[in-house]
């Protein structure tokens, strides 16, 4: 194994980008279970300290990791005119995702960390920010457009849809069929949102 300390010193955004680079090449090649903050320090060329200077555990380092792989920048939020459509969007481009390391990874997430209450509101935190964002602003633009009523737009409701497709993917695992997301939203999402 080569010495990381002798190539050119990197600092900053430059490192921290070389090792969540490492982080993911490592996700694709051995899977969520077998990467390793050594593994990771390696691949990226630098120490363990390092990465644990950034992220006190494996689930924040490869959460971080799947941020980046994102690019970091907004997701745009679906706008057809209609809130179905909307929400089976969102929850395709979820679906979607889930199929291959992403997927290996979320799971692995979910499963290591339903053992620590404390780090599994944590992972909640990260993961689940950005989908919320978007199904508040589906929902929001939904009422706004008469659709529902804007009284039933709650923390709950919001994330109800996403997490079914979570629950049914960490039960049967992936390609999730578009089936199971349509039924989701017109067996019980809009039900769930036009009730009295």
């Amino acid at each position: 194994m080569a010495d990381h300390r002798k190539g050119p010193r990197r600092r900053g955004e430059l490192l921290q980008s070389a090792i969540l680079d490492a982080a993911l090449a490592e996700l694709a090649e051995v899977g969520y279970w077998r990467v390793t903050m050594q593994s990771v320090a390696a691949r990226a060329h630098t120490s363990k300290a390092s990465l644990y200077k950034r992220w006190p555990n494996r689930a924040e380092m490869v959460v971080a990791a799947l941020r980046h792989r994102g690019g970091g920048g907004p997701v745009a939020t679906p706008d057809t005119g209609s809130l179905r459509e909307d929400v089976l969007c969102v929850l395709r481009r979820g679906a979607e995702s889930l199929n291959g390391f992403f997927g290996e990874a979320a799971r692995g997430l979910m499963a290591e960390n339903l053992t620590n209450p404390e780090d599994t509101a944590n992972l909640r935190a990260h993961m689940f920010t950005g989908r919320d964002k978007l199904m508040r602003e589906i929902l929001e633009r939904a009422a706004a457009r008469g659709e529902i009523p804007a009284g039933v737009i709650t923390p709950r409701v919001i994330g109800f849809a996403p997490a079914l497709v979570d629950h049914h993917f960490m039960i049967y695992g992936a390609p999730i069929r578009d089936e199971v997301l349509t039924g989701i939203v017109d067996d019980l999402l809009l039900p769930l949102l036009m009730r009295d």
